[in-house]
């Protein structure tokens, strides 16, 4: 249950005047990002890639090179054209030209062209200031009708420079070219965009799919067919391709087989999926889902191969059952499924439910529960359906399963292997995983060989049980590195180190989010400090997540997912149900910067389909309301005026009298355990990133309203 905790009134009403200070700040910016006409963000050039024709944006903008190109044949086609009739262009007139041309290669085209309110398109040229627009129309009034087909533009050019300029205006004068370029605060918003910093952090999302009922897993086949495999807790894997079109056959539904309910929450279900490394050759699939009966539950992990026939379903009369674990209770299954870069089978298994792992399974290095186990399906031993890696940390050891690769895990709810930078590797391999917590912290860590990670003597950092918190059982334990408190989540869902194309400034940063709070966050590893900092993620507003990207989603926040590009997907619901059809997934977007199109996109598989598909149709727009809008804005003020009129701020409040209202309102002091040095969010720290960021907050259709993660803490 939710116990609230109440905030000094001092405290709340400062956070207040702070939010209507910092909004007053960002509203105006915040509709000042960088964006191109396709309503996505600008991209930097390579050297091989820079725009030769439109040099002016050669570093960042929008063109790519084939489209340079295509701006420089119109611009050749136009000089001949008016050559045939008037004679050659002056020097003047085919700068100016050229000028006009190429603005569509701007990082603000989508402003210049008055493009952003509308999301559409709906003038030729782009908007001029007036000086400029007037030494044009003086020097190269006829050149107009070469460059454009609207009428009323041709005959306002006709008429007079005033009647032609006023055309050429549009609507925010600060956007015009080519006073555009001289905007100190348009080209520090660049100067963001290309580093990730400041207001080039909000993030927007892109709807992938809907419909979905409690969507727990997003993969893909490695086979260059870019297809997406969605699989509900029910049973059945859909299968997408990449323009969202949607197989109607399952590819595999195994519902007849898997033990779930509709009850909210139940963690029993279709957990996990993996395909082969050589799936390509082999065409092996595996599962991993909760089976048996109420009285007798266990979970599976089952080998499957596609039909022979049809490269998009799978042969159901090929299944072989590789492992099943008894589980005592219902909960705390795990679920996890992959292989890892060696070729082994990795799965994670939970202690076995109940609360406070009753049965001692963590630490119990003779039982599969809680526990991450490595098996080797290429090579079973005799009599058995798979085999043991030579190398597993605990062969030969008396009292242990041979299987078990780590050790001392509550219920890891999705892990994901790094696949490196992509341009040095570095990071390659390593294993992230979201471990659900108890009572007091949700925790992250990066899985090694052997390692220890605590469970039940610790949770989080945080000693859990005492009888077991101490060197006999922790002597070689490796601490998290990121934990959070329960004032800001209560279920950790763990996610991906994003390491795609289209999205560079998300390089290398540990994306994840909280099932109960629904609230985003990545890590970015400080690797001379050895440390990970955590920062909650701002999604942009209205004005920043345009055309296709959206800023709301449903609340619970169920799994993360990663396609064959590398792009990070979040599937969430607004009612964690089998029976609703309310699961989303969507695509993590930066809408600040963007990777070149022409590097993130190459050549694919085809993909045979030889049943009829359903295509993509967008949800309603998400309900949200957004923290930093005028209206919010106003009243913030107001409150800060009338506390100013009733003494409630003082300006004799000292820094040491606000760090006691802090300590008052819930910070949190982790234990200085021996560790990985970690960054560690306070909750006071939380609750001012949650407060003054400009970001999205939902207000989902079911009963649970989101409160942020400074209102709030369980009692269990």
């Amino acid at each position: 249950m939710a116990i609230a905790i109440g905030r000094p009134k001092c405290l709340l009403l400062l956070e207040v005047c702070m939010l209507a200070i910092q909004c007053l700040a960002v509203v105006r910016i915040c509709t000042a990002h960088p964006q191109c006409l396709d309503f996505f963000a600008p991209f930097d050039h390579n050297q091989e890639q820079q725009p030769e024709f439109c040099t002016l944006y050669d570093e960042f903008g929008c063109c790519t090179k084939e489209m340079d190109l295509e701006i420089r044949q119109n611009f050749e086609d136009i000089v001949a054209e008016y050559k045939g009739i008037h004679g050659p262009l002056t020097t003047d007139c085919l700068n100016f030209l050229k000028e006009i041309l190429c603005q569509e290669c701007s990082p603000y085209a989508a402003h210049l062209f008055d493009a952003e309110a509308t999301q559409q398109r709906t003038r030729q040229l782009p908007g001029l200031c007036n000086s400029y627009c007037t030494d044009f129309h003086r020097s190269c009034s006829q050149l107009v009708p070469f460059i454009t087909t609207e009428e009323s533009v041709r005959q306002a050019a006709a008429n007079s420079a005033t009647e032609f300029c006023e055309k050429m205006a549009i609507t925010d004068v600060d956007y015009c070219y080519p006073d555009v370029l001289a905007n100190d605060d348009l080209s520090q918003w660049v100067e963001e965009a290309q580093s990730g910093t400041g207001r080039g952090q909000c993030l927007c999302l892109e709807e992938f799919a809907n419909g979905l009922q409690n969507p727990l897993l997003a993969i893909h086949a490695n086979d260059n067919t870019h297809r997406f495999f969605i699989a509900e807790q029910i049973g059945i894997i859909h299968v997408f391709l990449e323009n969202r079109t949607r197989l109607v056959e399952p590819f595999l539904d195994i519902q007849d087989s898997i033990l779930t309910s509709s009850r909210r929450g139940d963690e029993r279900g279709l957990l996990g999926a993996a395909f082969h490394p050589n799936f390509t050759r082999n065409s092996k699939f595996y599962v991993f889902y909760s089976s048996g009966s109420s009285s007798d539950q266990l979970i599976r992990i089952s080998e499957f191969m596609v039909s022979p026939e049809d490269m998009n379903v799978i042969d159901m009369q090929t299944e072989k059952v590789i492992l099943e674990v008894d589980e005592p209770y219902a909960n705390h299954n795990g679920g996890q499924l992959m292989f890892g870069l060696d070729g082994y089978l990795y799965a994670s298994i939970g202690d076995g439910g109940a609360a406070g792992d009753p049965l001692d399974s963590g630490l119990n290095k003779n039982t599969l529960l809680g526990k991450i186990i490595r098996i080797d399906v290429d090579h079973p031993a005799t009599n058995q359906t798979y085999g043991i890696p030579p190398d597993n940390p605990f062969v030969g050891q008396e009292n242990a399963r041979p299987e078990n690769y780590a050790y001392g895990i509550r219920n890891i709810w999705r892990c994901a292997i790094d696949r490196g930078d992509r341009e040095s590797g570095y990071g390659k391999g390593r294993i992230f995983c979201g471990d659900v917590g108890q009572s007091r912290f949700e925790e992250i860590d990066i899985i090694v060989k052997g390692g220890n990670y605590g469970w039940r003597g610790r949770e989080g950092y945080s000693c859990y049980n005492d009888d077991q918190c101490n060197d006999e059982w922790l002597a070689d334990e490796i601490l998290p590195i990121h934990a959070y408190p329960h004032s800001v989540g209560k279920s950790v869902t763990g996610g991906y180190v994003y390491r795609g194309c289209q999205s560079p400034n998300l390089n290398g940063k540990y994306i994840f989010g909280d099932y109960v709070s629904g609230r985003l966050f990545f890590l970015t590893e400080n690797a001379t400090r050895d440390e990970w900092e955590s920062q909650e993620i701002c999604m942009g507003d209205s004005s920043t997540c345009l055309g296709k990207l959206v800023s709301s989603y449903p609340k619970n926040i169920l799994s993360f997912g990663e396609d064959e590009a590398g792009e990070v997907y979040m599937l969430a619901t607004s009612y964690a149900s089998t029976t609703f059809n309310g699961g989303q997934v969507f695509k993590i977007v930066d809408p600040a910067r963007r990777g070149n199109p022409s590097e993130c996109f190459g050549e694919k598989e085809s993909v045979d389909v030889n049943g009829p598909t359903v295509d993509f149709k967008p949800s309603d727009a998400s309900k949200a309301a957004l923290i930093c809008t005028p209206s919010l804005v106003a009243i913030a003020l107001l409150v800060c005026i009338a506390m100013v009129l009733t003494n409630e701020i003082s300006s004799s409040w000292s820094h040491a009298r606000l760090l006691h209202i802090q300590q008052e309102a819930g910070a949190v002091s982790l234990p200085s355990a021996k560790r990985r040095r970690i960054g560690e969010p306070s909750t006071t720290r939380q609750c001012a990133l949650q407060t003054l960021s400009c970001q999205a907050k939902w207000y989902p259709s079911s009963s649970s309203a989101a409160t942020g993660g400074c209102t709030s803490k369980s009692s269990q």
